[in-house]
């Protein structure tokens, strides 16, 4: 399997398997992302980086994954924001070669840990992680400000 890093000129392809993601997750109506804005932040900002599970020079996954920090062990660690495997290639191991590379990006970095989020409905996805040996975290909620109360928060 042949996993690769994007690059600026990826932003149409990145941006469509945003929307497919959204689609899964019946959120499609929450994508404003535009190719500018991914362009933006992912190559200008750098606040992110993207990889592509490719077969035969096609990209048929995506897993999209930034830095954060974990105060008790006193170092980053990788947040994977999204990870999408095109259905038709699914069961192909696509997901967990990206989870794979991902893993690798964190040991080589210094990583103390690699963490995601999951819709609680989103069972066949659950089950994946939990074959991996992931170790959901029931007992953390996560809260989130945008929007209008993220500016009222702001003033």
């Amino acid at each position: 399997m042949e996993i690769r890093y994007a690059e600026r000129k990826d932003t149409a392809v990145i941006l469509n398997f945003i929307k497919d993601l959204a689609v899964y997750e019946n959120m499609l109506d929450q994508v404003v992302a535009t190719e500018e804005l991914l362009g933006e932040w992912l190559f200008d900002k750098k606040a992110a980086e993207v990889i592509f599970a490719m077969e035969d020079g096609k990209e048929v996954g995506f897993a999209l994954f930034f830095h954060n920090f974990s105060t008790f062990l006193g170092r980053a660690g990788i947040y994977l924001e999204d990870l999408f495997v095109l259905p038709e290639y699914r069961g192909k191991g696509y997901g967990k070669g990206l989870l794979r590379k991902l893993a690798q990006i964190a040991l080589e970095r210094g990583c103390g840990r690699l963490e995601w989020a999951c819709l609680d409905w989103n069972k066949p996805s659950i089950d994946f992680y939990l074959s991996l040996g992931a170790q959901p975290m029931d007992e953390w909620t996560t809260y989130r400000l945008t929007g209008e109360t993220l500016q009222q928060m702001a003033q």
